[in-house]
């Protein structure tokens, strides 16, 4: 890439040609205040004029987020027109947002609120009247609040980029403008996946998981039995909530903390990972003997079962029939450990700790319940669990590092963990699915070809002379890729994970912000990497464990042989499996 010189503040630099002015600042060692870029590469619109400056051969100032820098230009930041300036923007967004800032969920990590203190703009500059508010908490997952939105667009330009939808927009005009649904529709009545990505990137408090911190409380005063599980993918972030660097995991520390949150037992999802291999690569395996639909799909994510049953109900015979991990791991909690517990189904609070917003709204579902029980009775996002950590006083950085309780349901294998990235369920089914055809373990463990963080990976396995064609999908645009070619009928492959968030759970909807503004010490290009660094996160605790495939979790063994029978039994159908239905688009308001 060709270079240019520059100068920023009169002192002289060589950066690379095509560059914003933000970004060529920002690589030179130059904080530029803004709201619209740097967000996982997408959105800069211009739109919010925080990030002005003064650049020769420009006229007047210029918008840093968008204009690129040329050959001997100087930029000027710190001069009074550009101070100034960029005050007066961040004042005019004050004029209009709600400046609840105590009671709003994103205190601490609201963007707006920290460009306002670096400007100096005072929120009572501008008073007048606002634009009329919406709030929509209709669903279980997101809330979206209209008088704290800034109408930047990251969260449409985010919908767009990961799934091909255009879920968000903007609506009204002038004064009016607000971001939603269609017709300022809620979520519910709207094809939304609930899958939160909107909420990941949006710099307020205007979009927001919809938190059950208060019914974690509630179960709590109850007296109840509480139990918790954690999903693979909050021990690889957890840590940033505490200082800790992107890809550092904290499985003990957080295991540590659970246990002085007041939870009776203390497991991990990934005991019912390895069993959701055995469900489903043996649902698998029969759909290839017996002539069943083909290729069978992951059903591990409830954002990308909700874009099936939304926009592909015609395929959805395609779908495992398996419950995602935690929804497995709730009905065994309430049926076979309250059996050898002997306590009372009805007096035990599962709580699920996820990576995922869609989570909240797949706990929900009607078919998710046993003998009147909801298998899961609370979802929590890796961010609640941070906030109930710093709640309790606790100091994060000085806890123990502790293990997961071991009895009936501790065990869990290397194949577990990896569910949580991209390609990571594939690999583990293929660990399994190996095996069962072949009587032998593979013997480099791992499948290297469905690693990585592509959006769209395929693979032709070898296993026992038979060739099967697999394909990973993460992220709704790639998905529709292998969805059409299935209702084209050309589809080559016997079976297709897909996740719903890009990289998989690791970047789920309810992980911590990745904002480079408050996170210091990490690297310009942080966007590029912070998915990778959480996914090395797993891959190295599943090369730490003894056991790496699913079939070899010698407690998967005996809750079959004690209480399931077989993967795929009667029993295990009622308990482990499920069924998805065609939606409307829109439904009726």
């Amino acid at each position: 890439m060709a270079k240019v010189n520059i100068k920023i503040e009169g002192q002289a630099y060589q950066v690379e040609e095509g560059l914003t002015i933000l970004e060529a600042a920002r690589e030179c060692g130059y904080e530029i205040p803004s709201l619209c870029a740097f967000n996982h590469g997408e959105c800069s619109l211009a739109s919010c004029r925080v990030c002005l400056v003064e650049a020769t051969g420009a006229r007047g100032l210029v918008a840093s987020c968008v204009y690129p820098v040329a050959e001997g230009m100087e930029i000027k930041i710190n001069t009074p027109k550009a101070v100034e300036a960029r005050r007066f923007s961040v004042e005019l967004l004050l004029s209009n947002h709600s400046m609840e800032c105590q009671q709003c969920d994103k205190n601490g990590q609201c963007e707006l609120l920290h460009v306002a203190k670096v400007t100096g703009a005072r929120p009572e500059k501008f008073l007048g009247a606002k634009t009329p508010v919406t709030v929509d908490q209709l669903t279980p997952s997101i809330i979206r609040d209209t008088s704290k939105c800034i109408l930047c667009g990251r969260c449409v330009a985010r919908c767009k980029a990961a799934h091909g939808l255009g879920i968000l927009g903007f609506e009204n005009r002038g004064f009016n403008t607000i971001v939603s649904p269609a017709e300022n529709r809620s979520f519910e009545d709207s094809p939304c996946i609930l899958c939160g990505q909107c909420v990941s990137v949006c710099p307020t408090g205007a979009l927001m998981e919809k938190s059950e911190i208060a019914k974690y409380d509630e179960y709590r005063k109850q007296g109840k039995y509480m139990v918790v599980q954690t999903a693979p993918a909050v021990r690889a972030a957890l840590g940033e909530e505490f200082g800790y660097k992107i890809g550092t995991p904290v499985t003990g520390q957080m295991v540590a903390a659970l246990r002085r949150l007041g939870f009776d037992k203390v497991y991990d999802t990934n005991f019912a990972a390895d069993l959701t291999i055995m469900e489903e690569a043996t649902e698998l395996l029969g759909r290839i003997k017996n002539g069943g639909v083909l290729p069978m799909i992951t059903s591990c994510s409830p954002g990308w079962v909700n874009y099936a049953e939304i926009n592909y109900g015609e395929l959805l015979p395609h779908l495992s029939s398996c419950k995602s991990p935690h929804q497995m791991q709730g009905a065994i909690i309430k049926s076979y450990f309250a059996e050898k517990q002997g306590i009372d189904p009805a007096n035990i609070c599962v709580v699920s700790i996820m990576p995922c917003t869609a989570k909240k709204y797949e706990k929900e579902r009607p078919e998710m319940e046993a003998e009147g029980l909801r298998d899961v009775d609370v979802v929590l996002t890796t961010r609640e669990l941070a906030k109930l950590i710093k709640r309790s006083g606790m100091n994060f950085a000085k806890l123990p590092e502790e293990e997961f309780d071991q009895d009936i349901m501790g065990e869990y294998t290397g194949a577990g963990v990896i569910f949580g990235a991209t390609g990571g369920v594939m690999e583990a089914a293929l660990r399994t699915a190996y095996h069962a055809l072949t009587g032998k373990e593979h013997e480099a463990v791992k499948f290297d070809a469905v690693r990585g963080m592509e959006g769209l990976k395929e693979a032709a396995i070898e296993i026992n002379g038979q060739e099967i064609k697999v394909a990973v999908a993460s992220g709704m645009k790639n998905a529709k890729v292998l969805l059409d070619q299935i209702k084209e009928g050309n589809s080559p492959y016997t079976f297709i994970e897909i996740m719903g968030c890009p990289g998989g759970c690791v970047n789920g909807g309810g992980q911590p912000y990745v904002k480079p503004v408050f996170l210091p010490n990490e690297e310009n290009n942080i966007y590029d990497t912070y998915r990778e660094k959480r996914a090395q996160a797993l891959y190295s605790e599943d090369e730490r464990q003894a056991l790496r495939q699913s079939h070899n979790n010698t407690q998967i063994q005996a809750l079959y042989k004690e209480f399931l029978g077989e993967p795929n039994s009667h029993k295990a159908h009622e308990l482990l499996h499920t069924h998805y239905k065609a939606r409307v688009k829109f439904p009726e308001k």
